[in-house]
């Protein structure tokens, strides 16, 4: 029998305590535990960045991550983007750029780019392609993926 421990962490803001077996990963926790489906279950193996979340801040793959590891630490999912009804402003540029296809990617897309445009405003086009570059889409080219990226920096697209 697994002995289960409560971890105690913050998740999109709010604390939250869930016990947990020391083998549980994040992508688990979040999908199983607390029903924030949103972080996508894709390769589990670290390739496709679906289940990307924000952990402190830092865009984590959340598939490799064992849930024990991320006590005390800040989670953001992509149900804590938004505020309330109002979208992000990457949220709001990927849906006016068409850049999401199946829409099952987009969450780990999000969150990286939410990332990186928190911690470079005015990244450029080869910043923004490499911070996305740990997530997978079948669907497009990237293109839009990218120009909704630019489009959400304070001054819009260039």
């Amino acid at each position: 029998m697994t002995t289960q421990r409560v971890l105690r962490l913050s998740i999109n803001g709010q604390p939250v305590e869930v016990p947990s077996p020391p083998e549980r990963i994040l992508l688990d926790l979040l999908r199983e535990d607390l029903n924030l489906t949103g972080t996508k279950r894709g390769c589990d193996l670290g390739t496709c960045g679906c289940c990307t979340v924000l952990l402190d801040g830092r865009p984590t793959l959340s598939c490799l991550t064992l849930a024990a590891l991320s006590e005390g630490k800040a989670i953001t999912t992509i149900e804590g983007v938004s505020s309330g009804t109002n979208l992000h402003p990457v949220q709001k540029a990927f849906v006016e750029h068409g850049a999401t296809q199946c829409g099952f990617c987009t969450p780990g897309f999000v969150l990286s780019a939410v990332a990186l445009l928190r911690d470079h405003p005015r990244a450029s086009r080869v910043e923004v392609v490499d911070a996305i570059s740990g997530n997978l889409c079948r669907c497009t080219g990237y293109t839009k993926i990218i120009e909704a990226i630019l489009a959400a920096r304070p001054g819009g697209s260039g």
